[in-house]
């Protein structure tokens, strides 16, 4: 089925949070916040929308981490599901309902799908072998299993895929595998699995993603699914030998769960029916009729999960649709360095709330303006600043603020009725009622960055406006003229209170309070108590922006002004990013074998002989000249004393080394190395280098002294 363009009703899934830790800005950016945006705007629009999401509780990551911390699997689950759900309610998340994989209604929704796919022979029964752990005394789930890709050499692929190069992978494909539990080398082991034999679904796959979506998928999803087609799919084992999760719901299952990758996505469905009991509501259109625009908001690390096996899944069932979308974004970064949950290089949810109060919407448009739609981006203290004070303040809260005082300066609040408008007011006017579809156009085509910054550019309209027609100039001399100007001001401000609802829940809400706009109960922060707004407020919606003659009607008065936004100061900043500086610290200290947090260690290279080995000469030289190399940021020149000659030596390390300070320097040089020309001048040697932790770079020299120049090194 191709794109669903006039849906009846809209189910919107963000992936299943696993409840092992709590919620990062890495997912808000690439899940949440994005989810948030398009159902908001969804429901403004007036659609039919359930926008489902929960805890992911299974997986012997869980039980790993139970018996690590030396408590049970449901103290695990039961306090990160507290933790991140207490999140997502505080920062605004709209989910129709939030649920977990522990539930009842979840464990019988996903033991009926395996029984039915049971049933209608879906599954293949094998005994194979798979990788066992003897010292942990258990099998080893994929992710539980590191080695080297057999494609492209990454030497930390995982037992599913490999994050370098995106190919999906079993366990035992991976070159030279071990336990990432214990560290040990793993063995095989026979056991019994039911699989799903993906191969059987190639062309459905290729229909449906390959042709049918092909145009309106995003490139990075549908370049992961193509790749995987091309690669050939392969049967994907559907059970683990697990004593954690939803037991096997057939004959010979003892012992044994539904993996988690097939359990989790259904914990849609099973939140679905939650929401849909508790309203009274029949759930099954939401997944069952064709008129439904299914969309899946995940990360690109679940593509292959969404895009390839759970389709497969509800292909398989027969009663199900297939995802509309699923606008899978790419990873964010923190200051430079991966998001890591294990070494805490993170902005946790809970955490930036309590010290960033009342400031959800900041890291929102933050996260938003910044987010990593087509490639990785990298999330930075300054630029979270600089969004808030030079744009959110400078810009949307400084033409609401002269807006709605000078309305009580000049009228005591009461919205002015204008004269004759100028042609300038009619063109403002006209571009504010076009600002309804052009969001449209960017929210319906999931370009959430582009559509933040065309709201952004609303409030551009308002206070170039403003600062243009200058009415506090004016008002002395033509008062008609003012009360235009005012009118056609509180106009904009109207349409960023409505249109900002998806982008800045918290500040439309506010805004709505200041102009005395009704809040329905569609919109809006739905974990709040909504302020009463007394009689004489008035309702706009996100349409009657572009149709509605008046959205603030002349007469109408607006409540007293406050501050949208707060200006952030440096030394807010500078306490996150000592905050980051500590945990780096923490984490080289812990990790000096491998260096620095973000540094992988070389891979060792191709095998040499002795040999090859004793044609190197390397000998123990003192650095006696420095000095940098004209135009070249990196590169100093050195004088080397080398004990056969004194030679010119050009070293790429002008970032870590002050010449002067190295001047005396013991320092190995290798010293048969042809010479080379580098910007003109001979270099005759090699200076042997590495990094410390910091990824500062060290002499390799001896540490004992009264080693003389010349000696070599053996």
């Amino acid at each position: 089925m191709a794109q669903n363009t006039s849906p009846s009703r809209y189910t919107i899934t963000a992936a299943l949070p696993y409840t092992n830790g709590p919620i990062h800005i890495g997912h808000l950016a690439g899940v949440y916040v994005p989810a948030d945006i398009y159902t908001r705007y969804l429901r403004l629009k007036g659609n039919d929308v359930a926008f489902v999401c929960g805890s992911d509780e299974h997986g012997v990551a869980i039980s790993m981490k139970a018996k690590k911390e030396g408590v049970t699997p449901t103290e695990i689950i039961d306090k990160y599901h507290g933790i991140i759900k207490k999140s997502f309610v505080d920062f605004g998340i709209s989910f129709d309902n939030y649920s977990r994989t522990s539930a009842k209604v979840h464990h019988d929704t996903a033991s009926e799908f395996f029984k039915k796919m049971y049933e209608q022979g879906d599954f293949i029964e094998e005994e194979t072998e798979q990788l066992y752990d003897d010292e942990a005394a258990q099998f080893l789930a994929d992710r539980f299993v590191i080695g080297t890709c057999p494609r492209c050499g990454h030497e930390e692929a995982y037992g599913d895929q490999c994050e370098n190069c995106g190919s999906s992978l079993n366990a035992t494909d991976l070159i030279n595998p071990k336990s990432t539990i214990t560290g040990t080398v793993p063995t095989l082991k026979k056991t019994k699995h039911w699989f799903l034999p993906l191969d059987r679904y190639e062309g459905f796959l290729k229909k449906w993603i390959l042709e049918e979506h092909k145009s309106d998928w995003k490139p990075n999803v549908y370049g992961q699914c193509k790749s995987w087609i091309d690669e050939g799919l392969k049967p994907r084992a559907v059970t683990r030998d697990l004593d954690w999760g939803i037991p096997v719901p057939v004959q010979g299952g003892e012992g044994k769960v539904l993996y988690v990758w097939f359990d989790a996505p259904i914990g849609y469905i099973s939140s679905t029916k939650e929401w849909a009991e508790r309203e009274g509501k029949d759930w099954e259109p939401y997944w069952k009729d064709e008129s439904t625009k299914l969309v899946h908001f995940i990360g690109k690390d679940n593509i292959v999960f969404h895009c390839i096996i759970f389709p497969s899944m509800l292909e398989a069932n027969g009663d199900y649709i297939l995802p509309d979308n699923v606008p899978a974004n790419e990873f964010l970064n923190l200051e430079g360095n991966k998001l890591s949950t294990s070494k805490n290089w993170a902005v946790w949810l809970h955490e930036y709330l309590e010290e960033f109060p009342d400031m959800q919407d900041v890291l929102r448009y933050t996260l938003t303006a910044n987010a990593p739609e087509t490639k990785d981006n990298d999330f930075t203290w300054k630029d979270f600043q600089s969004r808030n004070n030079n744009e959110l303040v400078a810009i949307f809260g400084n033409f609401v603020n002269r807006v709605t005082v000078l309305t009580h300066k000049y009228y005591d609040g009461v919205v002015p009725a204008p004269a004759e408008f100028s042609e300038t007011d009619l063109e403002t006017l006209k571009a504010l009622k076009d600002y309804p579809e052009i969001l449209a156009n960017s929210l319906e085509r999931y370009r959430f960055r582009e559509g933040s910054q065309e709201l952004m550019n609303l409030a551009r309209l308002g206070n170039k406006y403003l600062a243009d027609e200058e009415p506090w100039k004016l008002l002395k001399t033509d008062e008609e003229r003012v009360k235009t100007i005012m009118y056609v001001a509180l106009q904009i401000a109207t349409g960023l209170a409505v249109l900002s609802e998806p982008f800045l829940p918290f500040t439309s809400t506010k805004l709505k309070k200041i102009l005395r706009i009704a809040q329905n109960d569609k919109d809006g922060i739905r974990s709040s108590t909504s302020t009463p707004l007394g009689t004489g407020s008035v309702e706009t919606t996100w349409d009657g922006v572009a149709t509605a003659e008046a959205l603030l009607p002349a007469g109408h008065t607006i409540n007293k002004s406050e501050l949208l936004f707060r200006k952030i100061e440096d030394k807010e900043i500078q306490q996150q990013l000592d905050k980051l500086e500590a945990t780096k610290k923490i984490n080289a200290s812990t990790t000096l074998s491998t260096g620095a947090m973000d540094k992988e260690v070389a891979p060792q290279k191709d095998t040499i002989t002795f040999d090859d080995f004793s044609k190197l000469d390397m000998r123990v030289g003192t650095i006696i000249e420095a000095e940098k190399m004209p135009k070249a940021d990196k590169l100093l020149v050195l004088k080397v004393d080398t004990g056969l000659d004194t030679r010119t030596i050009v070293s790429g390390i002008a970032n870590s080394f002050k010449p002067e300070d190295i001047v005396g320097k013991k320092v190995t040089v290798v010293a048969n190395l042809a010479p080379r020309k580098l910007r003109g001048v001979e270099s005759q040697g090699m200076i042997l280098m590495t990094e410390d932790k910091d990824g500062k770079l060290v002499f390799v020299n001896p540490d004992e002294e009264h080693v003389s120049n010349g000696e070599t090194i053996n």
